[in-house]
């Protein structure tokens, strides 16, 4: 069955609060693309994000970013008043996230909601149900504003290494700030479940977005630090990145801590039962990032600032998913982000799972006909995207673009000036036999570079674009509809 969706952040939504909620804006959003035809709406992880606000990198592979707690609901539910909300600065740009203001001061809002909040049987069932991620999570959360904000491995070594005496002293010494991230939590998922339930009942599912890795400085490898590769002082051995290549002489550091999978192996792959099965509970469609490393994986010493010296190892390939298979059911709702060098392994590995790859457009004009990103190319087991978070917008893309490649992709879409170029790409994106397309709603919108995500390997100006909340319309609902019917992706 064809069906279409958009790409877009929840931080991207608008908000007069500084970043994208889960309160209105989230639902006017569902209507927008219910009256549009869509069928889905692709966000990027919502976790708690770390330095560099990057939702790749977050302090835990469950809990959900207390920056998306809609700050109106609480109102509603008189845990805030508005004056209250007015006293803080969140930022006056509504076209960026400003992170800084929001680290300074959300947490200070929303600390008086949890004062003034009575403890219910919903939240007792949150927090019993819950239990195996939660209480690690939110001792975390407070030993870290205990510690200034100090990463885990730089804590007293009782507490780094979970000492049992240590560990039930400081629990008692700082109960409070414990209860506070499980209410954080609990909120959350209130408003998401309402959210996601408001999604579902409009005919629009959710791709959610899961790394593969966690950050080194995370309740996950803290509270596991068996599952990963970890020396006997808890420093990692090595870390995940990527090789030099074509476009780095250096390759990529990412810093993340390796996974033990023979330890894995070992406890049936436990960790990630729970890490997929929570993802699954989450969303109706799961994306997991760099998901070739699951064939191989790019390991790097531990301390090397470049990836000259990394080597590939062999990962858990087809035994992983054999085994997230018997525990979920052999028809896991995946996408798997097959980007980048695919080796012939990696693809027995894809075409086993029978996982949809992605195919980005602007991938696609390398001067080659037989380029497996051209529509002309695509298989139908596929998700056809226009760019991804980490690519420029359309428009961006083209004015950057070298003379040969711009006039392939023009002549490739027939392009007419009157017409558009982001809409050209995105009919061809349509048109293709792939079974899904995701267009990122700042391609829809035609936005310049501005309105682009993230730059990869660069600090500071990434996951910060929001958008106006007047470009949310039923004008632009009814072209999206019209393109979405004429290519048989309208399934309403």
């Amino acid at each position: 069955m064809r069906k279409n969706g958009i790409l877009m952040p929840i931080f991207s939504l608008p908000s007069p609060y500084g970043i994208g909620t889960l309160g209105a804006a989230a639902k006017e959003f569902i209507d927008f693309l219910h009256k549009g035809g869509q069928s889905f709406w692709q966000i990027l992880p919502i976790g708690t994000t770390t330095i560099g606000d990057s939702p790749y990198q977050s302090f835990s592979s469950f809990a959900g970013n207390p920056y998306f707690i809609d700050l109106d609901l609480l109102v509603e539910d008189k845990l805030l008043t508005k004056e209250e909300i007015a006293s803080f600065d969140f930022g006056d740009d509504i076209e960026q996230v400003d992170y800084e203001k929001l680290y300074n001061n959300r947490y200070k809002v929303l600390r008086l909601a949890f004062n003034r909040f009575e403890k219910n049987d919903d939240y007792k069932a949150f927090i019993n149900d819950n239990s195996y991620w939660l209480d690690d999570y939110a001792l975390f959360m407070a030993l870290k504003s205990a510690n200034d904000g100090a990463p885990w491995y730089e804590w007293n070594v009782s507490l780094k290494k979970r000492d049992d005496a240590a560990i039930e002293q400081v629990k008692r010494d700082i109960a409070n700030d414990i209860a506070f991230h499980k209410f954080l939590q609990f909120v959350f998922d209130c408003q998401w479940s309402n959210v996601k339930k408001y999604a579902n009942q409009n005919d629009i599912e959710i791709i959610g977005d899961i790394p593969i890795y966690v950050a080194l400085d995370s309740a996950d490898v803290w509270s596991n630090p068996s599952q990963f590769l970890l020396d006997d002082d808890y420093t990692p051995r090595a870390v995940a990145g990527v090789p030099p290549d074509a476009f780095s002489d250096d390759g990529q550091v990412w810093g993340n801590p390796l996974y033990n999978w023979d330890y894995m192996k070992k406890t049936g792959y436990a960790w990630w039962k729970n890490y997929l099965g929570y993802a699954l509970k989450r969303y109706d469609t799961v994306r997991i990032d760099h998901f070739r490393g699951f064939e191989s994986f790019f390991t790097i010493p531990f301390g090397d600032t470049d990836a000259k010296r990394g080597k590939w190892v062999k990962g858990p390939d087809t035994d992983l998913f054999d085994a997230l298979g018997k525990e979920f059911g052999q028809n896991l709702p995946i996408i798997a982000e097959d980007l980048g060098v695919i080796t012939p392994a990696v693809e027995r590995m894809l075409a086993y799972t029978k996982f949809p790859g992605m195919k980005v457009l602007q991938f696609a004009f390398s001067g080659n006909s037989d380029n497996s990103y051209l529509p002309h190319n695509v298989t139908k087991n596929s998700v056809i995207y226009t760019g991804t978070h980490d690519n420029d917008t359309i428009m961006g893309w083209l004015s950057t673009c070298d003379a040969d490649t711009t006039k392939q992709a023009k002549d490739y879409f027939n392009y007419q000036p009157d017409s558009g170029f982001n809409w050209a790409m995105i009919k061809a994106a349509m048109s293709s036999v792939a079974d899904t397309c995701i267009i990122p709603m700042a391609d829809l919108l035609g936005l310049d570079s501005s309105g682009r995500i993230n730059t990869p390997s660069t600090l500071g100006g990434n996951w910060c674009w929001r958008i106006k909340g007047e470009c949310i319309n039923d004008w632009l609902a009814n072209i999206l509809l019209e393109n979405t019917t004429l290519y048989g992706r309208n399934n309403k």
